[in-house]
């Protein structure tokens, strides 16, 4: 095969372009790839305190590193060596720099059991079973549901720039072909080494960018794992979780314990490596049940415990049942019960749980049990609870909407209106006048501190 025909590539889909390291953006992210009841959230320690109620899936870790200095430290050494043990996580190494987003998601999903990846993940993971790590990145990489789904969340300068990187590097190995195709085959072109080591030193000032590099930490088969996409060897095992909680094997208890430790070692040498700016270097990630999933369902059984309560209390008081409770909560009744999605107080809406069915029925045989002194006391308690989960239920609707349009503003192409209207200045003879105008300072509204999840920065 000559060279000119060994350096044509077809181009499966496109790049991969950068995304945020955002909780918003990853829960959106997981959705869009198919996965239903999960959530991604922040962690801002690691204390139990933090993370016990939250009973995390898995943990996905972002921190700073230095260009080209990430695959040379969490790839491994020689002396690593490859674990039995691991062969029964799923596991694919990092290809494409921009996609280590989605490659430690799925390094955490599909080792996740009683997870709802949906239909797509789950023939993927099927498909990719019997692969080697290699060959599993390289199927991400090709992969033109995963690309899509973290393309439409990045910035549009972010997908223009993925592909005019790669229309360079296409350009610039053309050329490289072309110029030896060009040299004779018997002379060859020494390059001396100050040249080299300008050209290098070169191409490190023009390219030297933060970069963030993504590990994943779950849970499976009675240990704990350290998903490094960069590690040649494979998982790592970071610790065995105490046998009393591994009973069953879809049990998460106990496993941060393991963790905790290791992440605390990992901050730590972030941070004593780091290169001192004052900014944030890493932040943590957590994979949970979606609470506003609990939060409906421990409202829709409100709902109908109420109802049932009323049914008895209409069977005990032919005559109203509403002059004897609270006039209050009474009143209150009446938007206790409805949500912004859900706007009837009455009509039962849909569960989520799996167990819900059965919570309902025992909730149901209690009243029918009940004393009918105790009826009026448990309707203003069931009212009562209505109005906490209401109000837990409304502020996670609140947090959705809120990433929602966080991703609309940050997704929303504003360069066609810029330049239109720049043009339209100029038509109208406004521009040079603008221009001669006082300085425009712009100021930064925003109290944020700069985080990995705010950097506009090339991840690895």
């Amino acid at each position: 095969m000559d060279a000119q025909s060994s350096g044509r590539h077809d181009l499966v889909g496109g790049p991969f372009a950068v995304i945020e390291s955002d909780p918003g953006v990853f829960t959106t992210l997981i959705r869009k790839l198919g996965v239903r009841g999960l959530e991604v959230t922040e962690l801002y320690s690691v204390e139990p305190f933090a993370t016990d109620h939250l009973n995390p899936y898995g943990l996905i870790f972002c921190y700073l590193c230095e260009d080209g200095i990430g695959a040379q430290n969490d790839s491994g050494s020689s002396d690593d060596l490859e674990d039995p043990d691991a062969r029964t996580i799923w596991f694919a190494n990092q290809l494409s720099d921009d996609a280590c987003s989605s490659q430690a998601i799925l390094n955490v999903l599909f080792n996740c059991k009683g997870v709802d990846i949906g239909v797509e993940l789950r023939e993927f993971a099927a498909d990719t079973e019997k692969m080697s790590p290699v060959m599993r990145g390289l199927a991400i990489s090709n992969s033109s549901h995963i690309r899509e789904a973290q393309n439409s969340l990045a910035r549009p300068a972010d997908v223009r720039g993925a592909y005019h990187t790669l229309a360079a590097t296409s350009l610039d190995a053309a050329k490289a072909i072309a110029k030896a195709a060009s040299s004779p085959p018997t002379k060859k072109r020494k390059t001396s080494s100050s040249t080299t080591t300008r050209a290098k030193r070169k191409a490190a000032s023009t390219e030297k960018l933060d970069a963030y590099h993504f590990i994943g930490y779950v849970p499976a088969h009675g240990r704990v794992w350290e998903l490094d996409g960069l590690r040649a060897a494979g998982p790592l095992d970071v610790g065995e979780v105490q046998s009393e909680f591994w009973g069953d094997l879809d049990s998460r208890a106990g496993w941060m314990d393991v963790v905790r430790p290791a992440l605390q070692r990992r901050m730590q040498s972030v941070l004593e490596g780091g290169s001192g700016e004052g900014h944030i270097q890493y932040n943590l990630l957590a994979i949970v049940d979606d609470p506003y999933l609990g939060a409906s369902d421990d409202l829709e059984l409100l709902k109908r415990e109420r109802a049932a309560l009323e049914r008895r209390l209409g069977e005990c008081f032919p005559a109203g049942w509403e002059d004897k409770v609270d006039p209050a909560l009474l009143a209150a009744a009446t938007e206790a019960f409805a949500t912004t999605l859900r706007p009837s107080a009455r009509e039962p809406g849909r569960a989520f749980a799996a167990d819900f069915g059965a919570r309902k029925m025992s909730k149901e045989v209690a009243i029918l049990d009940m004393a009918q002194r105790n009826l009026v006391p448990a309707w203003e308690s069931c009212v009562r609870a209505a109005l906490s989960a209401k109000v837990a239920v409304e502020d996670e609707i609140a947090k959705s909407q809120s990433a929602q349009a966080d991703n609309v503003k940050r997704t929303f192409d504003y360069e066609p209106f810029i330049r239109e209207f720049v043009t339209s200045l100029q038509n109208e003879g406004l521009l040079e006048e603008a221009l001669k105008g006082p300085p425009v300072q712009w100021v930064v509204e925003t109290g944020e501190a700069a985080s990995p999840k705010k950097s506009r920065t090339r991840k690895k």
